[in-house]
């Protein structure tokens, strides 16, 4: 799990830097350490350590006595054992000294070290909680000599859901790891315990290969031990305070400033288990972080009895005035939403994602109490509003569609039930025909409401089906307002006439039935158009104010568009925690579970270019039963299907490319198809494919990708003297990341083919092209075209083949010629490579940029 993090501390100390690890409880440092004195060990590195526990640091030279000093008798003061230790630093060899828990080191130990560190030049790890107040003694053993700072942040999606698999031995289900995420808020024991513990409790239970829940909480009281070990070093203000917190729920800071103390309130700050954010509703609101903890005071009968405390909670309460909502605005710059977007990877979106739950729960259960008592439309549109972007209770909302009476009601309520009802159709397995038989007889019943029962028709039909001939919308063309605009809008996207929907949706209109469709038109339109950053600034905006409002609908939406945008920019990073903070969520409303699953697609497409098969991708988590193409890029499972179980032969490749793009054309979804063929381009370029590429995009009309077109033809033409110019010419544009990964692909394809000529003439155009546009962002390209992955020694090997012979290959690893050219042998029959040169190039191109993960 912190694989780039222990490389990193070994990449300081080889150059004689020490390192500060610092994390919450639970966070890994030990774990990382430990994984580094072990690498360190391989190596011959003598590693003396040092480790502070809790029930030793009033025992003098608990700690250093733990390292076995050879002590002479009567000679064990303070100098004396710092001569012992220094001597040992002082021997042959390579040394480095690591102190783990600092914070926990006795007073006489902490002497000692500092006497060392001042006579060795020894480097040292050590850890410590990030947010402790160190003492004189701490500091003048951390502040001695170069030392370099690692932070351990908390754990985004993917990485939680690649630890359940370690830990449980399979992989589990979407559900399952966003709510172990939430609970846990990113901390890797807690992560660790919480799935342990509910297998063992039987909460978890094997289902196709994944773990899912059995009930809806994951509480067990074997996790009783951990968290009252995560929480021994509180004092009794703030052990009562969080018990008041976990009464409380997410409240407004100026009520917990009421009722707890602020030098509580400040030490649970500063610990981590107090997390602030903003919401336009309550303004400042707080949670405890982790989430866990508050089901631990509240699964603790003696902790819960406490009638006083509630009692004076309640009086408090109300005395409170309402929060007013605030005015925000937002400014039409990249720099600022990106800016914004990074810092928000600290705040943690588990426990951001307990708050939607939270306030999605209340609203879900007022709104149902509100319906039973008067089933009217009014109230069943308020309700199941919720369940487009919340999770949604199947059998609450069938019953709601079931029983709603519609006598007297506003036609535009009657008609949100209805479409309702049809989607639950759809979502429970009943198919598109069903939901179009609901509507049609609505239709016949309603006459008066016959034209918007249309327009969803169209809608359902093409967004689970083809998309309808011009002359089927003939009718729309006069840019009707209302439900027909948007779904005219929405069709015109699927077409890949980006300018037209961008129209059919134009302008404000507050009365829409479904208020997130117009801006999802609006925002991808952009994107489609070739309008990246527009599409960027305006999805990321949107989906600020979404996650201000608690409106997982938004999130879910903005965060689709904001994805196609980040990944198309090359901002991998950034669009995996963006990814990441939705699947936190878990599973949303059955509206926009579609886009949930695409980007889950999404997430995946990076680790299926570089592992076969992609057994651990979050991609796994998305729905199997979705059909191979679809409306919007992701959405269909065909793409990431063809590149996550690519042939060993590119024509292979570009036949099913071809054949999978010609799918989604005749089905209509020709912004799908576009993407696709421009995708498949890049990553492995042939004639097939990019032939209906260049087809598309004349039929439509675009030319904002004429640069990659002409530097993509000239690629598959061999033409490398004209490829030469372009690139020479090149003038940077939306395409610039693309270009990057053509060249790349195209090489690697040459190397696979055996073209060395062709391999040689694209790594310099490559390279040239690298200089020309230098780019820290991982490229996303197909490791090679491999049924078996290379072992690290095989690949440390073909690093070194291009030049470099198998002696001195053999000289610098440490190990026989003979071995060298067994691990060459078998990395060019899993790569497909014909040569040494190929194989160096092939496999040297596949590796991350020198310096990309280090922040």
């Amino acid at each position: 799990m912190f694989d780039s993090e222990v490389q990193r501390i070994l990449d300081f100390v080889a150059r004689g830097i020490g390192v500060r690890v610092v994390g919450a409880p639970g966070s890994g440092k030990t774990s990382v350490v430990r994984s580094v004195m072990s690498n360190l060990e391989k190596t011959g590195v003598a590693v003396h350590y040092v480790t502070g526990l809790r029930t030793h640091r009033t025992i003098p030279y608990a700690a250093i006595k733990g390292l076995g000093l050879d002590l002479r008798p009567g000679r064990s003061g303070v100098f004396d054992i710092a001569d012992v230790l220094t001597s040992q630093l002082a021997t042959n060899g390579k040394h480095l000294l690591v102190v783990d828990d600092l914070h926990l080191v006795d007073s006489e130990s902490l002497a000692v070290l500092e006497a060392v560190r001042r006579r060795s030049t020894c480097p040292m790890v050590a850890t410590a909680p990030e947010t402790w107040a160190f003492s004189k003694g701490q500091l003048a053993i951390l502040n001695n000599g170069r030392e370099a700072h690692l932070q351990l942040d908390p754990l985004h999606y993917e990485q939680v859901h690649m630890l359940i698999a370690q830990v449980l031995g399979a992989p589990a289900d979407a559900d399952t790891t966003a709510r172990i995420l939430t609970k846990s808020a990113g901390n890797p024991r807690l992560i660790v315990r919480i799935a342990e513990t509910a297998s063992l409790s039987n909460l978890l239970v094997m289902k196709d290969k994944q773990w899912g829940m059995t009930t809806n909480t994951l509480w067990n009281e074997h996790l009783r031990g951990t968290l009252e070990s995560l929480l021994a070093e509180l004092s009794a203000e703030e052990f009562t305070a969080l018990h008041t917190m976990a009464i409380l729920g997410t409240a407004r800071v100026d009520v917990l400033q009421k009722v707890i103390e602020p030098d509580a309130l400040e030490g649970l700050e500063r610990r981590g288990f107090l997390s602030v954010m903003d919401d336009h509703h309550n303004g400042s609101i707080a949670a405890i972080s982790p989430p866990v903890i508050a089901d631990y005071f509240r699964g603790n009968k003696n902790l819960r009895d406490r009638k006083l405390l509630r009692r004076k909670i309640a009086g408090v309460l109300e005395a409170v005035p309402r929060a007013e909502r605030e005015n925000q605005t937002t400014a039409d710059c990249l720099v600022r939403v990106l800016a914004t977007l990074r810092l928000e990877k600290g705040d943690g979106d588990a426990v951001t994602a307990r708050h939607f739950h939270d306030h999605s729960s209340d609203r879900e259960r007022i709104r149902f109490e509100r319906w039973e008592a008067n089933k009217s439309a009014a109230n069943a549109a308020a309700l199941l509003r919720i369940y487009w972007g919340a999770p949604v209770d199947v059998h609450r909302a069938a019953r709601v569609c079931r029983e709603t009476t519609t006598f007297d009601a506003d036609p535009k309520d009657v008609l949100f039930v209805t479409i309702t009802r049809a989607m639950l159709a759809v979502h429970t397995g009943q198919g598109p025909g069903a939901a179009v038989d609901i509507l049609q007889k609505f239709a016949d019943d309603n006459p008066h409401h016959a034209a918007e029962a249309a327009h969803a028709i169209t809608f359902l039909s093409a967004s689970h089906g083809r998309v309808p001939v011009d002359t089927f919308t003939s009718a729309l063309e006069s840019k009707p307002s209302g439900m027909g605009g948007l779904v005219h809008g929405l069709l015109e996207l699927y077409r890949f006439r980006p300018a037209a929907a961008y129209d059919a949706v134009d302008g404000q209109n507050d009365d829409d039935a479904f208020s997130h469709l117009r801006p999802f038109i609006r925002g991808f339109a952009l994107f489609a158009a070739g309008r990246i950053e527009e599409s960027l600034v305006f999805a990321l905006d949107w989906r600020t104010e979404a996650r201000k409002n608690l409106d997982q609908f938004g999130v879910v939406t903005s965060s689709y568009i904001g994805a196609h945008g980040l990944l198309y920019s090359g901002h991998f990073e950034e669009a995996e925690y963006l990814m990441s903070s939705v699947f936190a969520m878990g599973r949303p409303g059955f509206v926009v579970d579609a886009l949930y699953d695409a980007m889950l697609r999404l997430a995946g497409l990076r680790h299926a270019t570089t592992a076969t098969p992609p057994a651990l991708s979050i991609a796994a988590q998305a729905r199997t039963e979705a059909p191979d193409v679809g409306p919007l890029p992701g959405i269909g499972k065909g793409a990431y299907e063809l590149i996550a179980h690519n042939s060993a032969q590119p024509s292979t490749f570009d036949r099913k490319a071809a054949k999978l793009v010609r799918r989604q054309l005749k089905s209509g979804y020709v912004l799908e198809a576009m993407m696709t063929a421009l995708l498949c381009t890049c990553l492995c370029p042939g004639r097939p494919v990019l032939d209906l590429l260049q087809k598309i995009l004349r039929d439509n009309g675009v030319t904002v990708h004429d640069q990659l077109i002409g530097i993509a033809t000239a690629v598959v033409e061999g033409d490398h003297q004209l490829l030469g110019l372009l690139l020479k010419h090149y003038e940077p544009d939306i395409d610039t990341y693309q270009v990057g990964m053509l060249l790349r692909g195209a090489l690697k394809r040459h190397v696979i083919e055996g073209d060395t000529v062709a391999a040689d003439a694209m790594a310099q155009a490559s390279s040239m092209f690298a200089v020309r546009f230098p780019s820290a962002n991982e490229q996303l390209s197909f490791n090679s075209f491999r049924t078996t992955p290379l072992t690290e020694r095989e690949i440390e090997v073909a690093v070194l083949a291009g030049h470099r012979t198998n002696v001195e290959i053999a000289e610098h690893l440490g190990i026989s010629a003979r071995t060298v050219e067994n691990h060459i042998s078998n990395a060019l029959r899993k790569t497909g490579a014909t040569s040494r040169n190929g194989l160096f190039m092939l496999v040297g191109n596949s590796l991350p940029p020198r310096g990309a993960g280090i922040s």
